[in-house]
Formats: C-alpha cells, sequence, structure tokens
C-alpha cells in the first residue's frame, strides 16, 4: 500500500494515472506490434518486387545497379525470354506434370485418410506411421535409386517420369493432414448419414469431401508448389526439349560462359504468376485447413 497516498482523494482521481498508463502501455504495444509487422513484410516481399523489377533491366543496368530502379525499363524482355526458350512449351509441360501430380495426390490421399480417420482396424496405428516416416525421407536422396527405376520401366523422357514421384513424395504430408482435418468431424454426422441410407461411397463423396475442402486447399497449394517448382527431378529424367518443364527452360539462358540475367529474371516473373493466383485463390481455405483440429470444442 502506498502511505503517501492521500486518503480522502477520490478513487476516480486515484484510478486515472493508472488508467492513463495503461493506455499508454497499449498504444506503445500496438505501435510495436504494427512496427515489427511492417518490418516483416517489407523483409518478407522485398525479394518479389526485386524479382518483377529487375525483369526490366538489361545486363549491363544489372551489373551496374543490381538493388536500384532501372535506367532504362526493357519491357520487350518478357517478350524475348517467352519466345526464345519456348516457355509456352515448358508452361504447358510444368501444368500436365504439376495437374497430372495433384489430381493423382488429391485422390490417394483423400480416399487413404478417410479410412485412416474414420474406421478403426488393426494395423491403422502401423500405416499411419509409414506415411509420417515417409515425410521424414530426404527427397533428393532418392534420385538415383528412382532415375534406374524409371530407365528399367522404360518411363525415362515421358511426363510419367515425373507426375509418379511428385505424387510419392506429396502423399505423406496429404495423408497427414487430411487424416487430422476428418479425424475432427463428429461422428453425428456419420451416424445420421447412415440412418438417411446413405452408403460409404455416399458418405465419402456427399459428405466428408465436400467438408475436407479446407484440408484439400492446404494440400492443392503445397503438392502444387512442389511440383512447379522442382528443378532436379526433371533435370535428370528429362531430356527431351519438348518435354522440358519451366525450371529447365528458364535455366537455358545461364551457360557456362554467362547469363543474361534480364531474360532469367523475365521468365522467373512469369513463372511465379500461375503459384500466386493459386495461393490467392485458397489462401482463406488453406488458413483453415493448417489450423484445423488446433482447436477443440
Amino acid at each position: 500500500m502506498n502511505m503517501n497516498m492521500n486518503p480522502t482523494t477520490p478513487l476516480s482521481a486515484r484510478n486515472a494515472g493508472t488508467g492513463g498508463g495503461g493506455r499508454v502501455l497499449g498504444k506503445t504495444g500496438r505501435l510495436l506490434f504494427w512496427g515489427l509487422l511492417t518490418l516483416y513484410g517489407v523483409v518478407t516481399l522485398y525479394p518479389f518486387f526485386w524479382l518483377v523489377i529487375s525483369a526490366f533491366k538489361t545486363n549491363a543496368d544489372f551489373y551496374a545497379r543490381p538493388f536500384g530502379l532501372p535506367q532504362v525499363w526493357q519491357g520487350d524482355n518478357f517478350t524475348r525470354a517467352w519466345e526464345s526458350s519456348r516457355l509456352g512449351t515448358a508452361f504447358g509441360n510444368s501444368l500436365i506434370v504439376a495437374l497430372g501430380s495433384l489430381v493423382l495426390t488429391l485422390f490417394i490421399a483423400s480416399l487413404t485418410s478417410f479410412i485412416l480417420a474414420r474406421f478403426q482396424f488393426r494395423w491403422k496405428g502401423g500405416v499411419l506411421t509409414f506415411f509420417v516416416i515417409g515425410m521424414l525421407i530426404p527427397i533428393h536422396s532418392t534420385l538415383v535409386p528412382l532415375f534406374i527405376l524409371m530407365k528399367q520401366m522404360s518411363l525415362l523422357n515421358t511426363y510419367w517420369a515425373l507426375i509418379l514421384p511428385y505424387t510419392a513424395f506429396a502423399l505423406p504430408t496429404a495423408v497427414f493432414v487430411l487424416t487430422a482435418y476428418l479425424t475432427s468431424v463428429p461422428r453425428e454426422l456419420e451416424e445420421a448419414a447412415f440412418i438417411d441410407g446413405t452408403g460409404l461411397w455416399g458418405l465419402f463423396f456427399r459428405i466428408m469431401l465436400p467438408m475436407s475442402v479446407p484440408a484439400l486447399a492446404t494440400v492443392t497449394i503445397l503438392s502444387f508448389l512442389h511440383s512447379w517448382n522442382d528443378f532436379s527431378f526433371a533435370l535428370v529424367f528429362i531430356n527431351k526439349t519438348a518435354l522440358k518443364t519451366l525450371p529447365l527452360a528458364i535455366a537455358n539462358f545461364a551457360d557456362g560462359y554467362q547469363t543474361d540475367y534480364g531474360l532469367s529474371l523475365a521468365g522467373m516473373t512469369l513463372s511465379v504468376i500461375p503459384t500466386i493466383v493459386l495461393y490467392l485463390l485458397f489462401q482463406e481455405q488453406m488458413m483453415k485447413g493448417m489450423t484445423a483440429g488446433a482447436v477443440k470444442g
């Protein structure tokens, strides 16, 4: 107790100082929060803005002003990059590979997760552990064995040489996310569906699959990003120019002697557009899927 406080001082006057200090601390906390958030946003977004700005530079301008604005904005870098390295064909190949892998991943993972989340059987824990262990395996450690396997199966220089490995690498995370989400679905919905005469497939397609859209959106973004951006497997498994994916086409702007940074960065800028659009379309559902099961009522 403060012995110097005048007992005749009104209670409202005594609390005025405390309230003022609280308001000051509150404003300071908000300023600190928004300051840190702004700093994080700048650090996160700066590489993207640097990429876009540098895509308009010539090689000489890039070396002279690597972090500055271009002296002359070279808008034809995008046209030259698109035509000189057959980026249109590479875009199509990347879409075929990414979408093919995505469809297989969603189909297999959704069925597997439905069984793991809604049914009880003897080896359930072992099967789930098997998929979780798959998340711990470095994917590039499988490059040489997969190359030998693809060669023996005559799948080199085909779309399947990329679709099948990408699907296998995406399945552990997909099964983990979908199983966690479907486990949180109340059993009452399942029982009500069976009472109404809904069969097993009807339960899956009409109830569980629509309810798991947030988790499916999360899996879609993660799987698509990996398939779209991969370079090493495409470099090893694909040699035909007509089948090269986008990362391989962009790599053509660099050789052993020099790199055309203007064209390379223009190609990179074009390549990130589909991923940004995909994330903007599914970001809200992705947040719901990533936080599913974190809070249970």
